[in-house]
């Protein structure tokens, strides 16, 4: 049985965890790097939290600000035809929705709601920790 979550504590930790804005100050050695290559630095963490990456297949986990996430996966078909996904997460104020190409959007809820907070409670920490050096809980640089 999925552990229940109240959509409204999901959703402020769904913001609290996406919020890395305040790690742009003058001390930051990544300072001089534009928006995308942040977002670049902060992919190739996250195409890794979803298990290994088959050959052939290419992975994105983003956000590209604290309520809007991007899941995007590339493979070529059994016929070597390209394929493609593009799934968006938005967090509104009062649920998740994720975008489908269509687009057609669908509630976030129960089990993906749970694993969707997961997924970005560990991007947070990895990111944190290996794209900008500093510790999670604290904000604070890592020695």
């Amino acid at each position: 049985m999925v552990r229940s979550l109240k959509i409204s504590q999901a959703l402020k930790q769904l913001l609290r965890l996406a919020d890395l804005t305040s790690l742009q100050t003058d001390t930051n050695p990544l300072k001089g790097l534009s928006e995308r290559e942040l977002i670049q630095l902060e992919s190739e963490v996250g195409r890794e939290l979803f298990g290994p990456i088959a050959k052939g297949h290419r992975r994105e986990f983003f956000n590209t600000d604290p309520r809007v996430w991007i899941w995007h996966e590339e493979w070529r078909d059994i016929n070597g035809k390209p394929q493609q996904i593009t799934v968006k997460y938005e967090i509104r104020d009062d649920a998740v929705y994720k975008v489908l190409p269509g687009p057609r959007y669908e509630k976030v809820e129960g089990k993906e709601l749970v694993n969707l907070r997961a997924a970005v409670g560990i991007y947070f920490e990895r990111v944190m920790r290996e794209v900008y050096r500093r510790d999670p809980a604290s904000g604070r640089p890592l020695l």
